[in-house]
């Protein structure tokens, strides 16, 4: 077994494990939120917590280009330039901290006066709302050094007891919210808020104890040219993230502007679903995107394309593996899980689940295209796509369009999202679009067009109840798997899967005779 096959499988387990148990904490704890808060209030938290987002995206940008730079400089070997890379970076995003807080501040003048479309009663809380998601995005925007360190290093074992630390903390959060006898959503915000910086200690305290290049000392690692080229590939970041986040957070001020604040619920509700269930597809992306840079770093363009390939299509498979029994089911799930989910919950869930499985089919491509430092005209190209998403459906919706035009519209942006990606793949990466079509788009479609067709068939013969959704989840999962290993994977995947469990069978049988 190849050494990077080992450290992929090594630290997706470590990532897995995180995932499993924080997803089950985070489902848990939104059930307590949303019965605590009420859909109304839940949904003031969802657009206050959208506009943060919406402004929060200079520290995506730095976050991106962090990360590629010290990712392709392990790939290179070499130590001094990571020191020089994380002074120069922790120096960035200090002064960026500064200048969101600001902004954050100033836009929030705005948003009161005239944008938000919140009842009189809750304003106050509203604004206290939004000064404590100003803190804890601060906050934030300091830890992504030290992310990016983690990540470089593929330190997905710490990654993982980050995770367990800062689930049981939210859950924390929701219960003493159901307990307290004071404004419940004044409560949340400011409690939340306290979570970030908690994490941002441990980190910081880990990272300067275990790793050299984690030296805060910007007189003697300075360095002028890298910082120009850091923030020349942020600021080509910064454009598409900027047209992203006005886009995807935007549509929570719109669905608040035409329909009010139980439509920002239900998409509250469709973002925290479609969350959970992206994290295993991002689990698996978290292990192989720096093996992604760092190939390319170390200019080995081959092995670079065929992790990108093999990412995009299991980042996929993993996602419908999730998506087409929770979507068959999806009124059933939101019953069991909300009791009385708001309306237009279930539609909004199966149009997001359906806009991020395409997605997935070229979600590693931005990582490959950043590792080449040419990031200018994708960028571009990006920006233009989704800038004119929200414009457009806001004149939709002022033309009686309904509900659900939205999740329309943000669909075919994704399409033409998925074409731009794959013609600046060809032009910078060298991609053979039919190698793409054959290794990813071929396999996928068949799979995923198996499992659904076998999926649907329990609703002919059952009602909804919890037998049909365990014969529903259960078909899924055996066609899925037949259809994976048969037609999903190729005969050197195959091979490698074989000799994964035939180390795992090893390494049982050598405890076991222990």
């Amino acid at each position: 077994m190849s050494g990077t096959a080992n450290r992929v499988l090594k630290n997706t387990c470590y990532l897995y494990t995180r995932m499993g148990i924080t997803m089950f904490i985070s489902l848990y704890t939104t059930r307590i939120i949303l019965n605590s808060l009420g859909a109304s209030d839940f949904g003031i938290f969802n657009i206050v917590g959208g506009a943060i987002g919406m402004l929060g995206f200079l520290n995506a940008a730095m976050a991106d280009a962090t990360q590629r730079f010290m990712s392709y400089s392990e790939g290179e070997g070499n130590k001094e330039k990571q020191k020089k890379i994380f002074n120069v970076s922790f120096i960035l995003h200090l002064i960026l901290a500064i200048i969101v807080g600001f902004a954050l501040i100033v836009a929030g003048h705005f948003f009161f006066n005239g944008i938000f479309n919140i009842p009189t009663e809750k304003e106050f809380a509203a604004k206290v709302i939004y000064g404590s998601l100003i803190i804890s995005t601060i906050f934030t925007v300091m830890t992504v050094p030290y992310n990016a360190v983690m990540n470089a290093h593929e330190n997905m074992k710490y990654y993982a007891v980050m995770g367990f630390i800062e689930a049981p903390l939210k859950l924390l959060v929701a219960i003493v919210c159901m307990y307290t006898s004071s404004d419940k959503l004044i409560i949340y915000g400011v409690l939340m808020a306290c979570i970030p910086l908690i994490m941002l200690t441990i980190m910081r305290i880990y990272c300067h104890k275990h790793y050299e290049e984690c030296i805060i000392a910007p007189y003697t690692h300075w360095n002028k040219k890298l910082m120009k080229e850091m923030v020349s590939f942020a600021g080509w970041n910064l454009a598409s993230s900027i047209a992203s986040i006005l886009t995807m957070q935007g549509v929570s001020i719109v669905l608040n502007s035409f329909w009010g604040v139980l439509a920002n619920a239900a998409q509250g509700i469709a973002n925290q679903l479609s969350g959970q269930i992206m994290v295993f597809s991002r689990t698996m992306l978290t292990a192989l995107n720096p093996i992604i840079v760092k190939n390319e770093g170390a200019n080995n363009r081959e092995k670079m394309l065929e992790a990108t390939l093999a990412g995009n299509k299991f980042s996929y498979l993993i996602m419908i593996f999730f998506a087409i029994p929770f979507c068959i089911e999806m009124p059933f799930i939101l019953k069991i899980w909300l009791k009385e989910p708001p309306e237009y919950a279930v539609l909004f869930c199966r149009l997001i689940l359906l806009r991020l499985s395409i997605t997935q089919l070229t979600i590693t491509f931005n990582t490959a295209i950043g590792a080449t430092g040419k990031n200018k005209n994708s960028n571009l190209m990006t920006s233009i796509i989704m800038i004119f998403m929200l414009p457009l459906t806001s004149l939709l919706y002022y033309w009686g369009a309904p509900i659900y035009t939205i999740y329309v519209v943000l669909i075919i942006m994704v399409i033409l999202l998925f074409i731009s990606s794959i013609f600046f793949m060809k032009r910078l990466c060298n991609l053979k679009i039919s190698q793409f079509i054959e290794d990813v788009i071929k396999p996928c479609l068949i799979v995923s067009s198996i499992t659904l067709f076998i999926g649907l068939l329990p609703l002919w013969e059952f009602e909804e109840s919890f037998l049909r959704f365990i014969i529903v989840s259960s078909v899924c999962c055996i066609s899925f798997g037949i259809s994976f290993y048969t037609i999903g994977l190729n005969q050197k995947e195959k091979q490698l899967m074989l000799s994964l469990l035939n180390n795992i069978i090893k390494r049982n049988d050598y405890i076991f005779k222990k």
